[in-house]
């Protein structure tokens, strides 16, 4: 899996705290290992087409798409914040 972020996405992460960022990495090793690896819990995100969210912990997610490419699965990461800021504008 290629990882794309999103201009949005490197400022959210830096800003996030320290401990959650180091959640976030192992939850993108274990995205990249298995889309639907059971504790990230990834679903579409409601009124926003081909927009996906996965978990990092009870309180924070992020947001994606995916797209095909050449054999190779693309994936851009859109969002990373608090469960509700973050799918406010995924």
């Amino acid at each position: 899996m290629i990882f794309v972020r999103t201009e949005r996405f490197k400022k959210a992460f830096k800003a996030l705290p320290i401990d959650i960022q180091k959640k976030t990495v192992r939850s993108l090793r274990l995205l990249a290992e298995d889309v639907y690896y059971p504790s990230l819990r990834v679903k579409k995100v409601q009124g926003a087409p081909g927009i996906w969210e996965a978990r990092i912990d009870l309180k924070y997610r992020m947001t994606f798409q995916l797209d095909e490419k050449e054999g190779e699965t693309h994936c851009l990461l859109r969002n990373v914040d608090n469960h509700d800021e973050c799918l406010k504008n995924p």
